[in-house]
């Protein structure tokens, strides 16, 4: 009998002592033609220089090279960013997303987040903290494409008490306390956040953001498209912006 190659995950570990698994590693090296209907459509929203958050292996990146885009790829996963480059990635940076004040102002037209990397703004003071840094390293005509799952979308008990214990917390009931495992290796406890549509649209309240559209809003996985709140924009601001595009 011929060997079989074994097909291995990452498991997730929530801080409940709920265990499920997670991505097996093939789909972070798929090909366009093999993405979900929903990254396809979402992909084509990017424009100008992009800072592509949480590469992984970079398909995505990889992806817009291809189409003739600047784009910078971060992920605070020292291996990933070894893959990236190997795998033909320009412009690949070990950093995490609370390292984006190291970013120039107006350095970015696009923010990409796929992959359910909305999650890494972790907590709802998380999504006001770092939103002002995205805020600042983009353009002024700068957008955000996040990939979001909508954690209310389920019926599993299992869910269904965790949102209610990390509500008694004084949590938001997406918001995830977790670490992966993968084979020997544990990482670190972290937060992770899942938000509905509504709750975005809450989240961005007295932001320099706002959502333009969804896509697939009326389903577990979905993606927004954030614009700037030009209202919002001083003209100072606006006037900076638009000097450091020029310059």
């Amino acid at each position: 009998m011929a060997a079989c190659t074994p097909v291995t995950a990452e498991i997730i570990e929530r801080d409940d002592g709920y265990i499920a698994t997670g991505s097996e590693p093939g789909l972070y090296f798929r090909e366009y033609k093999d993405w979900s209907p929903l990254e396809r459509r979402a992909i084509a929203y990017a424009n100008g220089r992009v800072l592509d958050i949480g590469c992984g292996a970079g398909r995505h990146s990889l992806y817009l090279q291809r189409k003739g885009f600047v784009v910078t790829s971060i992920d605070r996963s020292p291996g990933a960013i070894k893959v990236c480059k190997l795998r033909g990635v320009k412009n690949a940076l070990v950093r995490s997303v609370s390292q984006l004040d190291k970013f120039k102002p107006a350095s970015f037209d696009t923010i990409l987040m796929f992959g359910n990397n909305f999650g890494l703004f972790a907590s709802a003071k998380g999504v006001r903290t770092i939103l002002k840094k995205m805020s600042r390293i983009t353009s002024e005509s700068g957008r955000i494409i996040a990939a979001i799952r909508n954690p209310y979308m389920t019926r599993d008990e299992n869910h269904l008490q965790y949102h209610q214990l990390n509500k008694r917390r004084g949590r938001m009931g997406g918001q995830i306390r977790m670490r992966v495992r993968f084979e020997k290796s544990i990482g670190p406890w972290f937060d992770y956040l899942l938000v509905s549509p509504e709750e975005l649209q809450s989240l961005l309240v007295d932001t320099d953001w706002r959502v333009e559209r969804f896509i697939d809003g009326k389903k577990v996985s979905y993606v927004a498209v954030l614009v700037k709140n030009r209202s919002r924009l001083s003209p100072s601001k606006r006037g900076g912006q638009q000097s450091q595009q020029q310059s």
